[in-house]
């Protein structure tokens, strides 16, 4: 019985280590290729609230050789975070293969300076603004601070937490059992008549009121509390 010098073995244990990274690594991108895809993802990112940046991987198989190469995104996916983008060769032979990229976008957004309880309006002191890659957040997140200023906390929310729209709730502006203002406007006139809510609404939402008469009425309600018809 023989054996083979511990050298060998170490050898070829590292030749097969070195396949294998190879093989995740993938294979080399033509330079072009690599360019199109990018310049495609950036356009699809553009007006993204921050810094786009883009990262495309290697293939698993190199790509045969194309004159009419045409990124896609499939249905349904965005130019945000980790991604599946399609190129398309239309040449005389034509093929399709979809490679592994990642779209990062840093800018600022919105953080809970302190903790904040449900049911309380947040003020200035409540905000703070962080930066980071907006792709690793959920997508409610806010980044302009005007959207947050006077809103409401639907539920708790830890300090640093990020501030969500889904978090938040407009505040209150119009109560079950209030009597309002009821306008109507149109070209040249404005009529007015009170009411009185017959449900609770924030503002921009819908509220239904019930006139003096017994009307029942379906309006809009306004920052001031009036409601708009």
């Amino acid at each position: 019985m023989t054996t083979r010098p511990v050298r060998f073995r170490r050898a070829a244990l590292l030749a097969l280590l070195a396949a294998a990274c190879a093989a995740a690594a993938g294979a080399p991108l033509d330079p072009k290729a690599r360019a199109a895809i990018e310049d495609f993802l950036l356009a699809q990112a553009a007006g993204a609230p921050g810094q786009v940046t883009v990262r495309v991987q290697n293939p698993t198989g190199a790509l045969r050789a194309c004159t009419a190469l045409q990124p896609f995104l499939p249905r349904g996916v965005a130019a945000w975070g980790r991604l599946s983008v399609g190129v398309r060769c239309a040449d005389e032979r034509p093929w399709t293969r979809f490679l592994s990229a990642q779209v990062a976008v840093q800018g600022k957004y919105l953080a809970a300076a302190r903790a904040i309880g449900a049911g309380q309006a947040l003020g200035a002191a409540d905000v703070l603004e962080r930066s980071g890659d907006l792709t690793t957040l959920p997508r409610t997140v806010l980044t302009d601070p005007a959207l947050a200023a006077g809103m409401v906390a639907a539920n708790p929310i830890a300090p640093g937490a990020p501030l969500r729209s889904d978090l938040l709730r407009a505040p209150v502006v119009i109560r079950q059992g209030q009597v309002v203002r009821v306008v109507t406007e149109g070209a040249g006139f404005t009529l007015a008549t009170e009411g009185r809510a017959v449900t609770q609404a924030a503002a921009g939402t819908a509220v239904q009121v019930r006139t003096a008469a017994g009307r029942l009425l379906t309006g809009t309600a306004r920052p001031d509390g009036s409601v708009g018809l």
